[in-house]
């Protein structure tokens, strides 16, 4: 068992571990301009969809920036990631595009999905990115065949699992840390716990004794608990999942704990009920991510105010730009809506040949 209070970091200094000493300024600053265009993209995201520009849903990442980002950081080039529907944060840390991203909730053919996705479905394998999924705890079996892969292949690498905490309750999350602790795969399941599953507070929907990650044990899987406001920590105990990924084909638990502050989607009108407005402005106030990395990186004079401002003014030009971008894009045709649907008939391999197809009704 590897809990938070028997953690190799917990009486150190987390800035200090090796993988964080080895942080040049230019990754420190990178880290932090990540985040900051994960935020500004968040909130012209939120207002192009109240203006009507999307349909569908909208699930914000405003507040946990600091998971995506810090977990991701450590990436390797053999190394995966596979999401939840509020996965807009680990795309743009992924690196992808944001022009293709807000084209894609604006259901245009230059999305990432060519519009067919929204967006709960960004998707760029190019980048070991696999989405964006709207199903809860449906990404955590394939999560586990990634892992399964790289293992079968004989890569040294890791998939990064990632989902709410209400998607802990499903029973797809436990049958996939049953088959991952018998077979020994190398993925590690990243609990992003900001409290509420939907608008329902942990107490109130998961039945746990100390933590959520804490149920790993009875599937003899290291677990451990993060606080996802301190980029440092972030990486040093996400760093010891990976490599025991990597290296040992052991699997790990990770809940990071943080905090969203909008509704579990735009749609969520009351979110400012069953959390009471104070409570939002506090984590704003003394425990946003964002504000505390530009802080420590202006303590540790690596970034200065100016330069900070630079970034943050940055951010938003790109935003406003990936919103051009998208209200410029062209709308899918309906021809459309027979491609992408099966790769085989798409192009037109042997198994395309065989059986029936809904859009090729050739036997």
């Amino acid at each position: 068992m590897n809990s938070q209070t028997d953690s190799p970091f917990t009486q150190l200094n987390f800035a200090g571990s090796p993988i964080n000493k080895n942080l040049s300024n230019e990754d420190k600053i990178e880290i932090y301009r990540k985040m900051t265009r994960i935020r500004r993209f968040e909130q012209e995201s939120n207002s192009q969809y109240t203006k009507g520009k999307m349909g569908g849903f909208l699930h914000l990442y405003i507040g946990q920036e600091s998971v995506a980002v810090g977990t991701m950081s450590l990436m390797g080039e053999n190394d995966h990631v596979i999401t939840a529907y509020r996965d807009h944060g680990h795309a743009i840390a992924a690196g992808m595009d944001t022009g293709p991203l807000m084209a894609e909730m604006f259901g245009k053919q230059t999305g990432c999905s060519k519009g067919k996705g929204g967006s709960m479905h960004f998707f760029a394998p190019d980048k070991n990115y696999w989405g964006g999924h709207g199903i809860v705890a449906g990404q955590t079996p394939l999560g586990l065949g990634l892992g399964y892969a790289l293992k079968y292949k004989g890569l040294e690498g890791a998939c990064m699992c990632y989902m709410g905490d209400g998607a802990v309750n499903q029973g797809a999350y436990h049958e996939s840390l049953n088959i991952a602790s018998l077979f020994g795969i190398p993925v590690v399941y990243i609990i992003e716990n900001n409290g509420y599953s939907m608008g329902t507070s942990q107490k109130r929907s998961s039945a746990y004794k100390d933590c959520l990650a804490q149920r790993a044990e009875g599937y003899d899987i290291e677990w451990d608990v993060v606080n996802g406001e301190d980029i440092y920590e972030v990486r040093a105990k996400t760093h010891i999942a990976l490599e025991r990924a990597r290296k040992e084909h052991r699997p790990t638990v990770l809940e990071i704990n943080t905090y969203r502050y909008y509704g579990h989607s735009v749609a969520d009108a009351n979110h400012k009920k069953y959390r009471t407005p104070e409570e939002i402005e506090q984590y704003k106030n003394d425990h946003d991510p964002v504000r505390l990395w530009r802080r420590r990186l202006i303590d540790e004079a690596i970034l200065t105010d100016v330069q900070a401002d630079e970034i943050d003014k940055a951010a938003k030009l790109e935003a406003k730009a990936a919103t051009q971008f998208a209200d410029e894009s062209p709308a899918p045709t309906i021809a459309d809506i027979s491609t992408d649907v099966y790769w085989e008939v798409d192009n037109n391999t042997e198994a395309s040949k065989q059986g029936r197809h809904f859009f090729n009704s050739v036997d």
